[in-house]
Formats: structure tokens, sequence, C-alpha cells
């Protein structure tokens, strides 16, 4: 069984798409590259939760025998929280919210490398 530290060396750059500043690891690539590692993998997700008007979508993967959970906020194009969206926004980030999930078992994981560092 692959383990985190052959995962994380996987090279997805060849499958990446920009939007922006930010570079995304489409959810069928991030989900083909998981199930030619583990064929055995799932996933759910959570029920949404709403923030005001705004909403936050949860994925759990369970793959390599573990389960990883990630949230995303049901953002635009401008990775601003949208309010009241609609369900093809809210399908939008449940797909993201996936490829997410998936990278925290390591594949593409260094996509998200500095995502959380604030803009100056």
């Amino acid at each position: 069984m692959k383990t985190f530290n052959d995962l994380r060396t996987l090279n997805v750059n060849d499958h990446t798409e920009k939007k922006g500043k930010l570079t995304y690891l489409s959810w069928a690539w991030a989900v083909d590259v998981l199930l030619q590692n583990d064929p055995a993998a799932v996933w759910s997700y959570g029920e949404p939760q709403l923030f005001g008007n705004t909403m936050m979508v949860f994925c759990t993967v369970n793959a390599f025998d573990k389960c990883m959970t990630a949230h995303l906020p049901v953002m635009d194009y401008k990775n601003q929280a949208i309010e009241n969206p609609n369900s093809m926004a809210v399908n939008t980030a449940m797909q993201r919210c996936l490829a997410k999930a998936i990278a925290l078992h390591g594949i593409g994981l260094y996509i998200y490398a500095g995502e959380d560092i604030p803009e100056v």
C-alpha cells in the first residue's frame, strides 16, 4: 500500500488548471489518480452548513486505510463566498472539496501550499 510520502511526491502538474492566481487540480483527475492508487477508495459528502447567507460543504475520502475530511465554502470566481448559492455553485464546491479531500492523502497536496497565507 502506498504511504503519504509516496503520494505526496506524485506529480500532477500536467492535469492542473489556472484560474486567476490560483492553480487547481480538476476533481476528475484527482479521482483518477486516487483510484489508480487505491481502487477501494470511497468518498461521501456531509450535510452543507449555512453561515449566515453563505454555505460550507464537506467531503470525506476514505482511502489508504484512512479517512480525511475537507471543507470548502461555496465561492465565486474571485474565491469569495457566494450569498444564497444556487445548486450549480454548490455542486462545483462539492467537487472542488472532493479534490481537496483527496489532496489531504498526499495527491496534489503541494498545489495548496501557501493558499492559507494572507495577501499583503
